[in-house]
């Protein structure tokens, strides 16, 4: 799993010891998370230090103190040296003391200079890995914890609104709070991170190394080839399939996109509109179940709602999200009269799962399981001896096949390790930047709880939008734009939705799981929403096209980030529940609002569509998200007779369609 903090780009080349340390250190890291998963589960204060102890050491391997551009030299060495081992202290620091910390009234003041050490150095390593947005917000609230009239800089407080102010805490009592307990940096989201997070991120690098990606692009390509756009489309399967897989919106872009982006332009899209489509599909596979990304773990955590609700009831939200972008698709290509690939130019349904059908067994396994009632953990782990399982399987059925020999034997083995180091390996590396990021969140976490400041900004969020509840999500959605500019997804769905969450659940009345859900996928929008969308920069980067240009385009095929949410709110039976006929219901208007809504967006269905009927659809789409259902119905009525006035129109044979345009 890529992170989706920046755009992967080609590692320079370090030294060959300097690799090998990071291998045995990754594999390391690996093999003690798989055990601590699935053979001997460990306590909270031996678990989350011994995870971030190595995460620390691998992420100053891993970058070094100048840049990966520039070799470390003396001066890079003695630096990261130094927080090498820095690093491998705040991992020891607490099972080894644990004793001794658990049964003192007050903090030893080597424990809080130990506390001191530990936030400096996740701090530099949040810069490195994460970026420095990341840093600033987490030095940020550190200095706000320190302000007040009792605090450590109380000349601070004059510069805080009055309703920002408080009393101020010393060192010893932030210190204690940020590594002492489970309220600060060994906290909630440090805690995912080192168990679900990473198991599941390790089961991602499993499926890597073992081909599955490419297995679902093929998939997806025959599936969908010879349709209008194929290729358009088959980015919208292959990256729903890719994020079950990695649950990353950068991650998708580049794999998927590879493939799909030059053969949309080939077909006809234009770069930006090729490069868009693929970022506005790939930021769906950070909501696409089973996995969400890192989302769904934390959100389970957060809401003590079982793991595996969570992924059940984001099942039909993501398959409207796909459904929309899908359409979309599909429109823009009727307008531009494109046409399929070639049988040909494809590969077969039947073919593809000939080849890679064992692929499937890890995701059917991973959801009979939470199905079963395993926990995340547990499950992840299982997951990945399936994966294992089904690869040997697969090699021996081969080796067999093509007629057993000795030298074929002794061949498969090597191989078989080489692949399974590999991927210990790579979800080690892979973990390193989503487990800074949490480790910074429970900076932010804990300065939260110890000044209150939650509650504070949820007075702040009532006043600025006057109580209205549209307005509030508004907010919410511009806070979500401005710290995805520095922020990784997970790292600003935990800083929002400990900021807001209260106000949109006691003020507003929004229910619990609902309001995460809401904070979650508007948390996804600086992937896809100019001026910073990380997932359209990385398409513009695959299609030669304009950043922008591209940005906007995915920001026009993502829309269903921004509606799905509202309906939740204002149709919460589709997560909750309710009578079957209710429930019903809201669904078939959810749909006929989004395919109303791609129409107007588009000015075309099955012919070209007049101004009037898209102004005319607008209001329709307003009316379903009411919460009523008289006035839901006729909302959805309206939508409806437009459609079907322009499915009738089209019969006549007047809607025109315009030739694609070579490119």
């Amino acid at each position: 799993m890529v992170t989706d903090t920046e755009i992967p780009r080609a590692e320079p080349e370090q030294p060959r010891l300097v690799l090998r340390a990071i291998a045995v250190i990754g594999i390391a890291l690996s093999l003690f998370q798989l055990w601590a998963a699935g053979v001997q589960p460990l306590g909270l204060f031996y678990q989350r230090p011994i995870h971030l102890g190595f995460i620390l050491v691998l992420c100053f391997l891993i970058y070094p103190v100048f840049g990966r551009s520039r070799p470390r030299g003396a001066l890079g060495w003695a630096i990261d040296g130094t927080l090498i081992a820095c690093g491998i202290l705040v991992g020891a620091w607490l099972p080894v003391n644990i004793d001794t910390i658990a049964n003192q009234i007050f903090p030893r003041d080597i424990d809080v200079w130990v506390g001191v050490l530990t936030v400096l150095v996740v701090l530099e390593a949040a810069r490195r890995a994460v970026g420095l947005g990341m840093t600033i917000i987490g030095a940020f609230f550190i200095a706000y914890a320190f302000a007040g009239s009792r605090g450590e800089l109380p000349f601070l407080a004059d510069w805080m609104p009055g309703i920002m102010n408080h009393r101020g805490y010393s060192l010893d009592r932030v210190a204690s709070q940020m590594t002492l307990g489970a309220e600060g940096i060994f906290g909630i989201p440090l805690g995912v991170a080192a168990t679900f997070i990473f198991v599941f991120v390790l089961f991602g690098a499993f499926l890597e190394v073992t081909g599955a990606g490419k297995f679902f692009i093929d998939l997806a390509y025959a599936a969908t080839g010879r349709q209008r756009g194929g290729p358009a489309k088959a980015a919208v399967i292959a990256s729903a399939g890719m994020g079950s897989i990695s649950g990353s919106a950068i991650a998708n872009v580049v794999t998927t996109g590879a493939f799909t982006i030059p053969l949309m332009k080939r077909l006809g899209y234009r770069p930006a509109q090729a490069g868009g489509i693929e970022a506005a599909a790939s930021t769906g596979g950070q909501i696409m179940p089973p996995l969400m990304g890192a989302g769904a773990f934390l959100m389970s955590e957060f809401t003590r709602v079982p793991y595996v609700d969570i992924v059940l009831v984001s099942i039909f939200p993501a398959f409207l999200y796909f459904g929309a972008v899908y359409l979309l698709v599909h429109i823009a290509a009727v307008k531009q009269g494109m046409q399929g690939m070639t049988a040909d130019e494809l590969p077969s349904v039947r073919s593809v799962l000939a080849e890679g059908w064992h692929f499937l067994l890890p995701l059917v396994a991973l959801v009979a399981l939470l199905v079963a009632g395993y926990s995340p953990m547990r499950v992840g782990f299982y997951a990945i001896v399936s994966i294992v399982a089904a690869a040997s399987a697969k090699a021996l059925w081969v080796y067999f096949a093509n007629g057993p020999t000795a030298s074929g034997f002794v061949a498969l083995c090597p191989r078989g390790i080489e692949l399974t180091l590999e991927a210990l390996e790579l979800g080690a590396r892979n973990a390193v930047a989503v487990s800074m990021a949490c480790a910074v969140a429970g900076i932010i976490v804990g300065v939260v709880g110890l000044t209150g400041l939650g509650l504070k900004f949820s007075a702040m969020m009532i006043a600025f939008s006057g109580g209205n509840l549209v307005l509030a999500l508004l907010l919410v959605l511009i806070a979500s734009l401005i710290l995805g500019m520095g922020l990784p997804v997970t790292a600003a769905y935990i800083v929002l939705i400990i900021l807001v969450g209260p106000a949109l659940t006691e003020e507003f009345g929004i229910p619990l799981l609902i309001a995460h859900l809401v904070v979650f996928w508007y948390s996804q929008d600086s992937n896809v929403t100019p001026p910073v969308a990380l997932a359209g920069f990385a398409g513009a980067a695959i299609a030669g096209s304009k950043p922008m240009e591209t940005s906007f385009q995915a920001w026009k095929y993502a829309k269903g980030l921004y509606l799905i949410p509202l309906f939740m709110v204002f149709n919460e039976v589709i997560i909750l529940g309710g009578p079957l006929p209710l429930v019903l219901w809201n669904g078939a208007i959810a749909i006929v609002a989004l395919v109303g809504f791609a129409a107007a967006l588009e000015g075309f269905l099955w012919r070209a569509m007049p101004l009037w009927q898209r102004a005319l659809i607008v209001p329709g789409v307003i009316a379903v998200f009411w919460p009523s259902i008289a006035v839901e119905a006729a909302g959805a009525a309206l939508i409806v007779a437009l459609l079907a006035l322009n499915w009738w129109g089209s019969r006549s044979g007047s809607g025109a369609v315009a030739p694609a345009r070579a490119e």
